[in-house]
């Protein structure tokens, strides 16, 4: 099975920054994409941003000029960088990982267990 471990939550002023990092561990022999998505209390999830594995990046409209998304493909690692944050960011943040091809040759999606992000205005 697959993991993801994700750290760098907690609060934060308005105006403020703070980096989500997320590692995947396990069987695994290649992930295509990796990413964040984030649910506010009584909204829908949605993407913040998204990597592939060759580099592409995709963003919310909303955070895309206040937001770099990298990732470390050794280390089946993402990482989220966000600055100028502002209260309508808060929300859990949850990572993902798309198209993960297990060494035994299984493909699937995997989900981290979320991290609350609270910014202060």
């Amino acid at each position: 099975q697959v993991q993801l471990v994700e750290s760098g939550g907690g609060l934060v002023q308005s105006g403020g920054s703070l980096r989500l990092s997320c590692a995947a561990s396990g069987s695994i022999f290649s992930i295509y994409a990796m990413g964040w998505y984030r649910q506010a209390p009584g909204k829908q999830r949605e993407l913040v941003a998204d990597i592939t594995s060759a580099g592409w990046t995709n963003y919310l409209d909303s955070v895309k000029d206040r937001s770099t998304i990298s990732r470390d493909n050794a280390k089946n690692t993402v990482y989220l960088q966000m600055t100028s944050l502002k209260p309508e960011d808060t929300a859990v943040y949850y990572c993902n990982a798309r198209n993960v091809r297990l060494r035994v040759g299984e493909i699937g999606d995997y989900w981290g267990q979320g991290t609350q992000v609270t910014v202060s205005s």
